[in-house]
């Protein structure tokens, strides 16, 4: 009785601890799932300072936050990941899960975005905006899906404007025989070519250094472009044309994002809406002071008339305004002009 009495209590026992192991896997098992931490990679083509930095880097920090250190992202500038279509390819390969583009680039992707390509179609920044935030931007941010790209918001360049280091550029005439570097984008450069300039497409990363030499007259992008990279070392005028938008989609890889569970791809998303914001102060709260910052170091500035501008630049809308491979879609250019009448 005693002997049977010590048997019942040592299988019990052993019942008991291997309940308790099983129970102990399964809870450590869970709980790797629940506490997976993806440390990712994003990059930009800028310097450290400009507000596409900034607003990566707060990106980071919301994700690290709201996710409650699962999602940890390392931010990259100054083209450390590779140019902007580097960025593209790597985002498909989900070798890059995150990055920052200009607009522009994209055009060999998508054509979504080819209306912020036609020069002059915004007076200013707040129009910009208030079309990045439509259910127009939307699409835009919808459409490299089908490419292993999701847009989860933009982020933006500001308005661009031209130095050179000839004269100043008061209208259209003043452009005749300046070689300027433009993005690889045929609307940009026929822009530019039907002004009488001699459009150059070129590396960003082998402009500072072609200005300085000569081989290079002129540039347009926004204040933040221009001042981060000390183009007032090279260049002797700024000339406020305003004559594109650039938006810069915040992409992710589409891989990286399906790989996600349900609540942290609604963090993806919810943060990169407040890192917009933040995003859009920094330019606004640079742009407040880097014109003067430009003309303190040297840069003699002029505010020419647009309409000559306007004028000289129209009959792109009647080139590139169609259907078609790399046309600019007239019903998005139509919700455009409705949406900022």
């Amino acid at each position: 009785m005693k002997k049977a009495l010590v048997y019942t209590l040592v299988i019990l026992v052993a019942i008991t601890m291997f309940a308790g192991c099983k129970g102990k896997d399964q809870s450590v098992a869970k709980g790797t799932e629940a506490e997976k931490i993806y440390r990712i990679k994003g990059g930009h083509a800028n310097p450290a300072d400009h507000p596409y930095h900034i607003g990566l880097e707060k990106f980071a920090e919301l994700l690290k936050e709201k996710s409650g250190g699962r999602i940890l992202l390392d931010s990259f500038h100054s083209s450390q990941l590779g140019n902007e279509r580097d960025l593209v390819e790597g985002l498909q390969l989900n070798t890059v899960q995150a990055a920052v583009i200009t607009s522009a680039p994209l055009s060999g992707f998508t054509d979504a975005y080819l209306v912020f390509d036609l020069p002059f179609v915004f007076e200013d920044v707040e129009e910009a905006r208030k079309v990045c935030d439509s259910p127009i931007g939307q699409q835009m941010l919808a459409s490299l899906e089908d490419d292993g790209v999701i847009g989860l918001t933009f982020f933006e360049n500001g308005m661009r404007n031209i130095t050179n280091s000839k004269r100043p550029i008061e209208t259209p005439a003043d452009l005749r025989g300046i070689k300027i570097r433009t993005m690889e984008n045929m609307m940009h450069m026929d822009a530019f070519r039907v002004m009488g300039a001699d459009p150059t497409p070129m590396a960003f990363g082998e402009l500072f250094t072609a200005m300085q030499q000569k081989a290079i007259d002129a540039q347009e992008n926004p204040y933040v472009v221009i001042y981060a990279n000390k183009f007032f070392e090279v260049q002797d005028y700024l000339s406020i044309t305003e004559h594109l938008y650039s938006p810069a989609p915040l992409l992710i890889s589409k891989t990286f994002y399906d790989s996600l569970p349900n609540d942290l791809q609604q963090v993806m998303i919810e943060a990169a809406r407040e890192a917009k914001v933040y995003q859009w102060q920094a330019c606004d709260d640079q742009t407040s002071y880097l014109l003067k910052s430009l003309e303190e170091a040297g840069m003699i500035v002029n505010r020419p008339d647009k309409a000559p501008f306007v004028e000289a630049t129209k009959s792109l809308y009647d080139k590139y305004v169609g259907v078609g491979k790399g046309l600019v879609d007239p019903e998005t250019v139509a919700a455009v002009q409705k949406l900022l009448q």
